[in-house]
This record gives structure tokens, sequence and C-alpha cells, in this order.
């Protein structure tokens, strides 16, 4: 696990990505690595992140993050939840629509060069603008963002596909600070028992609910949209964030984020946590299993290793 810088200059020399040098950032981010621009790549005016930064969102859960969901197929039909509408007026949120409009489809444009083996075989999901100071926030404990913890969505199961995320911090001078721990592989074997016994194949119902007994996790029953996989993967996520030993205990590796810098991860199998900042954006994107450069180092592939059975 390691932090990979990619100056902005190397993007500015006018030549498109390689296939190669694309394949060999996919595998990088597969394996845990942090890919780190110092000068993000995505434009912004000098207007636009002024009217982001003026944006006013309350304290509560409800209006934790502002979230955009594009709709490739149609653009006309995209959303934007989440806005605060006591203190927004409609022309506010028109704008803010079209400014997170723009940059989802400018964080889109660059990685289909810049990660080309996936583009083809990703879903893009939302896009958030998280306006809210992430230092001493009062949340209940499994929404708290400053535990280490791996993502997992309770309403969007992902079927297998991985959660890649690309960031922004468009504060105009703070950091914003992140600590991350050890990647999947390697928390989920120290939790996870040696003992879990292979089960028959097509037997993933059985295979859930004997990770979810074997972590301490509780009965994993998956639901009708959910497969074993996003069962654990949710509960994975919860034990995590309320594991007092784990979060006391585990290796924590700080990494600071400077003002105008990008950066993306797998956040499914990278363990991390915000500890401070303000003003960031983010796009996140869900990448097939067959899209994958090392599907053999994926969260599925090391789950139905230990489980012995396919898991979606």
């Amino acid at each position: 696990m390691a932090l990979v810088t990619i100056p902005l200059d190397q993007l500015r020399e006018g030549q498109p990505t390689t296939a190669e040098q694309a394949h060999n950032w996919c595998a990088r981010l597969e394996s845990g690595d942090i890919l780190f621009f110092p000068q993000s790549p995505i434009p912004f005016t000098p207007e636009e992140l002024a009217f982001l930064r003026g944006q006013q969102q309350t304290g509560s859960s409800l209006h934790k993050n502002i979230a955009y969901k594009p709709n490739p197929k149609n653009p006309e039909q995209d959303k934007l939840s989440g806005v605060d509408t006591k203190t927004a007026d409609s022309a506010a949120v028109q704008r803010l629509h079209a400014i997170m409009r723009g940059y989802s489809q400018h964080v889109v444009h660059f990685l289909t060069d810049f990660l080309a083996p996936y583009h083809a075989q990703w879903r893009l999901d939302y896009a958030s603008f998280r306006p809210l100071e992430e230092q001493n926030r009062d949340l209940p404990r499994r929404r708290r963002n400053d535990l280490l913890h791996t993502d997992a969505f309770p309403t969007r199961p992902t079927h297998g596909a991985r959660i890649l995320r690309f960031f922004n911090n468009i504060h105009p001078t703070r950091t914003r600070d992140w600590v991350v721990g050890d990647p999947f592989g390697l928390t989920v074997h120290r939790f996870a028992p040696a003992q879990i016994a292979p089960h028959p194949a097509g037997a993933a119902s059985r295979t859930g609910k004997s990770l979810g007994r074997a972590l301490g996790l509780g009965k994993a029953i998956p639901s009708l949209k959910r497969t074993p996989y996003d069962d654990f993967m949710m509960r994975f996520h919860n034990f995590l964030k309320e594991n007092e030993p784990y979060q006391d205990q585990t290796p924590r590796y700080p990494w600071q984020f400077p003002a105008g810098s990008s950066w993306m991860v797998y956040t499914d199998t990278v363990p991390h946590a915000v500890l401070a900042g303000q003003y960031a954006l983010e796009q996140t994107f869900l990448v097939e299993p067959q899209a994958l450069v090392q599907p053999e180092i994926s969260p599925l592939r090391i789950l139905e290793q230990i489980a012995g059975a396919p898991l979606i």
C-alpha cells in the first residue's frame, strides 16, 4: 500500500495514456495504492469554487452531503438531492446542479483515458459535495467518518463490482486529513478464523451466514436484492466501525491531501477515515469484476476463497 504521486505536468504532455500505463494505474489501485494528484486534473473556475464554498448545510445527518446522480442515457433526467432547501433558493439550486453535472462529466472524461481498461465496464454512480467540517462531527457511530472502515452501500448492492472513488479537496487553504489501515486482504484474514469450512458450490446463502457468524457479525441473511457478498461487505463495514480493539490497535497511516489536490482509491478494500477537512467533491464508479486487471486480489475473490463457494 503506497501513495503514488502523479504530477500534473505528466498529464499535460499532450499524449494520451498508453495502454501499458493505464493497465499499471489500474493494477496499483487494485493492489490498495492511492493515486494522488498534487494539482487536480479536474478544472474549476474561481467562480464555481467560490459558489460551492458558499453553500451552507445544516449539521444534521439528513444533509450530510449533496448528492448528484448522473444519467448517462438521458442527461436531462439527472438528479440532485440532499440540498438544504431552508438556505438555498431555486436559482442557487440550479447553479449547484449545473456545477455538479460538470464536475461529474470532467471526472468521467479524464478517467476514460487514464483508466482505459475500466471505462467500458464501469457503472457511473453518485457524485457528492461534502461541505461540512469533518472534525468533531456529532454522528451515530455507524455514520461517523473518523472511524476506519471499508465502504459498502446499504441500499445499492454492487453484486461484486468494486467501489472506486475520485476525490477533490476544494478548500482554499486546508488539507483534508485521512488515515488508512491495512488493506482488505490483511484485515479480513486477521478477523476471520482460518477454520471457516468450504461450502459446496451453490450454497452461497449458507456461506454468507457462516462468514457473518465467523466474524461475530450476527446472522447474515441476504435480502432479495443483496447477494451474500453485499450482505457481508455491509456487515463488515459496520463491524469495523463498532470494533473498538480494531480502531485502537490496527496500524494507522496518516495522509494529508492539500488544497487543490485530487486522489482516488478503492474504498471497498482500503480501510480509511476522514479526521478533518471541509469542502470536498467525490465521484464514485462501480467497476465490474470482468474489467479488473487483477481479479484474483479483489475482495470478492478473497472472500470466495475463504468461503469455498460463490458469493454472487
